[in-house]
């Protein structure tokens, strides 16, 4: 028998699930070669309904009950290394392809609530690792968010979210469960929630509403293929908007977590956010070197900056949400125009930056920007003249967070630091190491 070591499994007794068991196995392994971006062979399987389509082939993708007419099947079996699933990549384990060829035999049944949905999203959520004790040394500080009052700073933890005291550096409490990597935090206009995002790079991403008071997770609102890099509230809170490195751009309702909109005109990550101060647009930043701005309404494309060089990774709107500030890898914060895209009249560029830029954020008449070399740059609003560079990490600043009704900002740094600044005269509230010990 061709596939005799498959035997004693397919004996086995029990209906395998295509959500717990097979979902998971191809959104691991499948779903970069065969999504919504990318179609190698013209066939994708990014959800069921896709999945049982056919491909360039024209030859069934799954039929049920016969594994050895399925494609799906035979092409991860097949011993040609040039046509073998997945390419570029080991043969999946005998065990994972003896469980797709059992839920074929068995019928290749759909056990979701939606075969439209993506995979990752019918995925179980299963509990996150408890995070130590104690850390034996700080992780990079990737994500900051300043309580509406002021009186908690949220930080990128190992597995959770630590909350400190903004004026001492005191931690005042944990918040578990959460992905291994916070890379988006954001909270929530009223106090009570925190949005938090994050994920295994290459394997899982995850976006997540937590209570604060309650020091709990309370809605997952999306699982995804990658890591969820950047989040962004609408001025009322009543939209949350979630983008990562599986290219797509989330719109979820709050607190219900509704999907309100995919969109996925992004060729590259998605690493920065912004809703326009109205609420009609959303301004995404991308690896694919764009930065764009969407209507809400339509979830069309209504201009696209092509004005940066380089990877784009912080974007904000300005107060009256007719300019948009961008900045990335080639250092430099351009300013344009959100009618047509075009570089602002007066001084487009904000220079000065001696290394890569990671965060960019507009709080009272300032814009702050924090990257490689470790500096925090304060430019005037109006002028974009150089109030002051905040200095003091002995690292690369990759998360910034302002609370403007006290005119502070935070600054985390890749080596776990975090620095509270008073921006009315640059000196340091507090300086600590963002690390439970």
């Amino acid at each position: 028998m061709l596939f005799a070591w498959t035997a004693r499994t397919l004996a086995a007794t029990g209906e395998v699930s295509f959500t717990k068991e097979v979902a998971p196995i191809l959104a691991k392994k499948c779903v970069t070669c065969h999504g919504p971006e990318k179609a190698k062979g013209n066939y994708q399987l990014h959800n069921f309904e896709t999945l049982m389509k056919s491909g360039a082939s024209q030859a069934a993708a799954v039929t049920p009950g016969q594994p050895t007419k399925s494609e799906l099947f035979r092409l991860l079996v097949t011993a040609d290394a040039d046509d073998r699933m997945p390419q570029k990549d080991d043969p999946l384990p005998k065990g994972q392809i003896a469980l797709i060829e059992k839920w074929i035999q068995q019928g290749a049944k759909f056990d979701g609530p939606d075969a439209k949905a993506h995979l990752a999203s019918l995925i179980p959520r299963v509990p996150h690792p408890q995070p130590p004790t104690r850390y034996a040394q700080a992780v990079p500080i990737a994500a900051l968010a300043f309580s509406p009052d002021g009186k908690q700073l949220a930080a990128s933890g190992y597995h959770e979210i630590t909350l400190w005291e903004p004026a001492t550096g005191k931690l005042v409490g944990r918040i578990q469960n959460l992905p291994q990597r916070i890379q988006g935090l954001v909270w929530h206009p009223s106090g009570q929630w925190l949005a938090v995002g994050g994920g295994s790079a290459g394997q899982s991403g995850e976006v997540a509403l937590v209570e604060v008071a309650k020091r709990e997770v309370v809605k997952v609102l999306a699982t995804t293929i990658d890591t969820v890099m950047a989040l962004a509230f609408d001025r009322n809170g009543t939209r949350l908007a979630a983008g990562g490195a599986d290219n797509a751009i989330r719109i979820f309702s709050v607190p219900e977590g509704k999907e309100l909109r995919l969109l996925q005109q992004h060729a590259d990550w998605v690493l920065g956010l912004a809703f326009s101060p109205e609420g009609k647009h959303l301004a995404s930043a991308s690896r694919d070197r764009i930065a764009r701005v969407f209507s809400l309404e339509s979830g069309e494309i209504e201009v696209s900056y092509m004005g940066h060089e380089a990877p784009v990774s912080g974007i904000a709107f300005s107060e009256d949400g007719k300019t948009i500030y961008s900045g990335g890898r080639d250092r430099d914060v351009h300013s344009w125009a959100v009618k047509d895209g075009k570089a602002a009249k007066k001084s487009s560029k904000l220079s000065g930056a001696e290394g890569e830029l990671f965060r960019v954020l507009l709080a009272g008449e300032h814009i702050f920007s924090g990257g490689a070399d470790g500096q925090v740059r304060q430019h005037q609003l109006e002028n974009h003249a150089l109030v002051r560079t905040l200095s003091g990490h002995a690292d690369r600043v990759i998360a910034l967070a302002a609370d403007p009704p006290r005119r502070q900002i935070a600054s985390g740094a890749f080596n776990g630091e975090v620095c509270v600044w008073n921006w009315a005269d640059g000196k340091i509230v507090a300086s600590f190491l963002a690390m439970p010990k």
